[in-house]
């Protein structure tokens, strides 16, 4: 029986893997694709055991890389649960790396998914609410909750440009760009 209420700390997960050559790409650095996948698996692990249903990723939102990762280290994915809607979670992964013959440890990646829980009939599921304990965690749930509405209240940028008045031009300014209008 699930909880109505569950607290960050019990739907962590972290996975370690170690970085091998075919994991590698041109440049001899991990594929940034393949740590995609890793983070996908994360996110997924997290949000299924919080919400103790198959989960599903319905945007990735941010995915910063910030130092590549390299051949030999020991990679270590550390996600949890930000902020809860419905059915809906937001996970927030931290990614490092660690030379394990010296133990220097370096911060590569910040993500954030969206996972949406879904029942045994495939319909979204409601998901335990949040127990917020500290600081960070209270941030963080206000975070997700700036980001879902931003992208519930804005959605995309608007296409409805008057293309006939000036303002556009000026939105356009500072930015490398050349408009052509045939």
């Amino acid at each position: 029986m699930s909880k109505e209420y569950k607290t960050v700390e019990e739907s962590e997960v972290a996975l370690s893997v170690l970085m091998l050559p075919s994991h590698s790409n041109f440049g001899g650095k991990i594929h940034g694709g393949y740590l995609l996948s890793l983070l996908d698996q994360v996110a997924f692990a997290c949000a299924s055991k919080h919400s103790e249903n198959y989960c599903v990723t319905a945007s990735v939102d941010v995915v910063n890389f910030l130092q590549p990762i390299e051949v030999g280290e020991l990679v270590t994915l550390k996600a949890s649960v930000n902020y809860v809607g419905h059915s809906s979670m937001i996970v927030g992964i931290r990614v490092e790396a660690e030379n394990i013959r010296t133990g220097a440890r370096k911060h590569c990646n910040s993500s954030y998914f969206t996972m949406v829980a879904k029942d045994d009939a495939g319909h979204n599921a409601q998901v335990p609410g949040l127990v917020l304990r500290n600081k960070r965690e209270i941030c963080r749930f206000l975070n997700g909750a700036e980001t879902t509405r931003n992208r519930n209240g804005k959605g995309r940028a608007s296409c409805d440009i008057d293309l006939a008045g000036e303002t556009y031009k000026k939105d356009l300014e500072g930015h490398r760009v050349k408009v052509e209008l045939h």
